[in-house]
């Protein structure tokens, strides 16, 4: 199990935030981490790094102490096994493919790993390429290996998609998923991509101001238990437009664009860019903002 409950005093958007974050996390599972910009995301995966150091409080991993601020412990980034990967993929451009993965393994005797994940990537074939050689699907793959290949207790994943189209970011994330399950990994995604995390995770931290306010299965979380109907999508809200007495809205969901017919009131509180929920009442589509 791990443990956190830790704070830290930090500057977001020119205004100061108090960052909380106490949470239990079983081993071995897939928590995604949701939240507007400035909420704090990023800071938690580089505390929990040892990239960032709290103000106070614990971090407890498999009975171990990686911080207590109280009996002076902070083990250094080295000492957490943990592997972290960013939008930025931060590959060695003068290495190829492989020569990325075998610098990251820490035990050079045994590449038995690289094969395996060369395999479970699809990146055999572009081994012998450098950074600049590839695409940005490649390039994350790539960076996804050259994490795992360290055998990290726990992968911190900050918006590794994001940058990517709607078939790229599917694909990889059957990637993510695939050697999260064989190499039994602990697993922190930040992820603004409802449907991603509704299919990868089985627990979901929102954030909000430096808080968690709501927390669970996904599906319990952003799904509204009390909206009744034949069927339930969430999506993007796109394009709001007026039409007389009523509103149509555009929203995409997974690679489709929907017309929606809405009323004022609900679409009083909607922006551009909303995440929604999309449900049916006796044959008429509802929607909820998340």
């Amino acid at each position: 199990m791990i443990h956190i409950d830790i704070n830290k005093a930090l500057k977001s958007h020119d205004e100061m935030l108090n960052l909380q974050i106490q949470c239990a996390i079983e081993e071995g599972s897939f928590v995604s981490i949701y939240g507007p910009s400035g909420a704090g995301k990023t800071s938690t995966l580089r505390l929990l790094a040892g990239l960032m150091e709290p103000d106070h409080g614990t971090i407890i991993v498999s009975g171990e102490s990686w911080y207590n601020k109280k009996q002076n412990i902070n083990l250094s980034p080295q000492k957490r096994n943990v592997a972290l990967v960013f939008q930025d993929y931060a590959l060695f451009p003068n290495m190829t493919v492989q020569q990325n993965l075998e610098f990251a393994l820490q035990d050079k005797s045994d590449k038995t790993i690289i094969s395996e994940l060369m395999d479970i990537m699809e990146i055999r074939k572009i081994k012998d390429r450098k950074p600049l050689k590839l695409s940005g699907g490649e390039k994350q793959r790539v960076a996804l290996a050259r994490a795992i290949v360290q055998r990290p207790k726990i992968l911190l994943l900050d918006e590794p998609l994001a940058a990517l189209d709607h078939i790229l970011r599917k694909r990889i994330q059957e990637y993510i998923s695939k050697v999260h399950k064989k190499y039994a990994l602990t697993t922190l995604l930040i992820s603004h991509d409802i449907p991603e995390i509704v299919k990868l995770s089985d627990q979901v931290l929102c954030l909000e101001k430096g808080q968690i306010v709501k927390k669970g299965a996904p599906l319990d979380v952003f799904l509204n238990k009390e909206v009744s109907g034949k069927f339930k999508f969430v999506g993007e809200l796109l394009k709001i437009e007026k039409q007389e007495v009523v509103y149509i809205l555009s929203i995409l969901i997974h690679s489709n664009i929907i017309k929606v017919i809405a009323v004022p009131s609900e679409v009083s509180k909607l922006e551009v860019g909303d995440k929604v929920l999309v449900a049916s009442k006796a044959f008429n589509p509802i929607i909820y903002k998340l």
